[in-house]
């Protein structure tokens, strides 16, 4: 650690439980944030200015005004331009700490890319929407012993959980299927920017706890901020019949393909990335005509009302209005081919 290192995390240091030691541990990680939505953008900002030293950044989604109110590296500015939420976290990552690496990915994490994306981590923050894709890291996590935190936030109410993988419970120990039937989103349910916040810093403080070294008591944290407050219990022990973590059964990771996702809060569907790549300006002028076209360098989005799609340039769509898989697939068929 030089001089201006020292300085700058200074009283960081002063703290005894991270402590030089500590810092330079932590100056050395590598952290990847899955989801740079609501707990993934107080994810990176937290943990920038604490000095970790490496900082990978994945998202599939743009920045729209809704987001700004809870989504903590974002602006204005940065809606208007309608850029992924991985090249603004990036840039937004850089201006706070110029010292540290950080580099933004646009793409949805799938078994397809999950050793390309998640290899080396020597954590993996959870900021993500879904059971599938928690799912996944899970497989990932502890099929390579990775550690990583669990969190979820949706109107009052958020979630956290520590998972290292040997040590603690997994996520399949505590959750052995996903939650049944319609659950809360953002859209039907609303969320406050204080549970998003309260939920990633605990997240946060975890992370901290196993990057540095320090002892981490494995609890499983609830919270309803409007009415009850913050609850956490000991996270119970890891279950001997798991098929994760005790048979070392790992569906998610092998997974051939990802079906269409209704995105949480949304009133959309995700269509997986197909074998080809798209020309995003040559898509641009084919379509012009038949809706209103707006492109940039990461993404194009095509209205043609009432529905809207973005196409990624790895032939990936977002199409908002429905979240019907079946009309989703059909307008990608129509236009997109």
């Amino acid at each position: 650690m030089n001089a201006t290192e020292r300085e700058r995390y200074s009283r960081q240091i002063l703290f005894p439980g991270i402590g030089e030691r500590g810092q330079e541990a932590l100056l050395a990680a590598h952290v990847v944030i899955a989801g740079c939505g609501a707990l993934g953008s107080f994810h990176a900002a937290a943990l920038a200015r604490a000095g970790v030293g490496r900082l990978t950044l994945i998202d599939r989604d743009y920045v729209e005004p809704s987001n700004l109110h809870r989504q903590w590296l974002f602006e204005e500015a940065d809606a208007a331009e309608e850029l992924p939420k991985a090249v603004a976290a990036e840039r937004r990552i850089r201006a706070i700490n110029s010292s540290i690496t950080a580099r933004g990915v646009i793409a949805d994490l799938t078994p397809q890319n999950a050793e390309e994306l998640l290899r080396g981590a020597d954590l993996i923050l959870d900021g993500t929407d879904n059971f599938e894709t928690r799912y996944l890291i899970n497989d990932f996590a502890v099929s390579r012993g990775i550690p990583w935190v669990y969190g979820a936030a949706v109107a009052s109410y958020g979630i956290a959980m520590p998972v290292v993988p040997g040590v603690t419970a997994c996520l399949r120990c505590v959750y052995p299927e996903p939650p049944s039937g319609a659950q809360p989103t953002c859209e039907t349910a609303g969320v406050l920017s204080v549970v998003v916040s309260a939920v990633a810093s605990v997240q946060v403080a975890d992370a901290l706890k196993i990057l540095t070294g320090a002892p981490l008591r494995a609890r499983i944290t609830t919270m309803d901020l409007w009415t009850v407050g913050i609850r956490q219990i000991d996270a119970p022990g890891r279950d001997a019949e798991c098929p994760t973590c005790a048979r070392r059964e790992f569906p998610h990771l092998e997974a051939v393909h990802r079906p269409p996702a209704v995105l949480c809060g949304r009133n959309a569907v995700q269509l997986a990335a197909g074998e080809r790549s798209v020309d995003l300006i040559e898509l641009a002028t084919r379509l012009e005509g038949l809706g209103h076209v707006r492109a940039n360098e990461f993404a194009l989005r095509f209205v043609i009302a009432p529905y809207e799609v973005t196409v990624f340039a790895d032939g990936r769509a977002i199409v908002k209005g429905t979240s019907d898989t079946g009309i989703a697939r059909s307008l990608y068929a129509r236009y997109i081919g």
